[in-house]
């Protein structure tokens, strides 16, 4: 006889630091879906600094939402998540209600074409991780300088090592990078040549 299948557990991730610390994320199972890994999103907020009161936050593809629900944690004034997928910003939504993140937004929207009507200067910390197969980074990037403001944070995942001359030209240049198997990240800074 054969024994009775137990219903899938569904993936998830933990808030590393801040109010939510150790708080449970759910990553569903859904193609380009990569959540950023515990140990790089440690990494990220040590070089930040771990107290982002009164930033104003995108995480520009959420996902799981594990960057954007991080900044909340951590003080930030101002999250927005964007997110296409209607499943997964609904997940998003029923995570923001769960924590009770009231300075957190989901839009269910393209993310390009959200950025493109937003205001300059809004935002001094934006989390740029697409798929990796999408060719959406260099777009992602073009609206992400346009939207940080001077001394703010670009912050970058992607399959390979960006190349600096590739962003020098929209005002950011690297900051910090790492590597965590198959991820790369990079810490870019928004400086005017004013």
């Amino acid at each position: 006889m054969k024994a009775p299948s137990r219903p899938a557990r569904q993936n998830e991730v933990r808030i590393v630091g801040g109010q939510w610390k150790r708080s449970k994320l759910p990553v569903a199972d859904a193609p380009g879906l990569r959540p950023t890994p515990d140990r790089v999103r440690e990494t990220l907020f040590n070089w930040l600094g771990q107290d982002l009161t009164g930033w104003r936050c995108l995480d520009a593809f959420a996902g799981s939402g594990a960057l954007g629900f991080e900044a909340a944690s951590r003080g930030a004034a101002e999250v927005v998540l964007i997110e296409r997928e209607r499943k997964l910003a609904a997940a998003l939504n029923a995570v923001k209600q769960r924590l009770d993140a009231v300075h957190l937004r989901v839009e269910n929207a393209d993310a390009l074409t959200w950025m493109a009507h937003c205001a300059p200067a809004s935002f001094e910390l934006i989390f740029i991780d697409p798929p990796f197969d999408a060719a959406l980074l260099e777009p992602a990037l073009g609206a992400a300088a346009r939207l940080v403001v001077n001394g703010g944070f670009v912050y970058v995942e992607s399959g390979a090592a960006l190349d600096p001359h590739a962003f020098a030209p929209k005002g950011l240049a690297l900051h910090r990078q790492g590597r965590a198997g198959a991820v790369n990240f990079h810490l870019l800074l928004r400086a005017d040549p004013a």
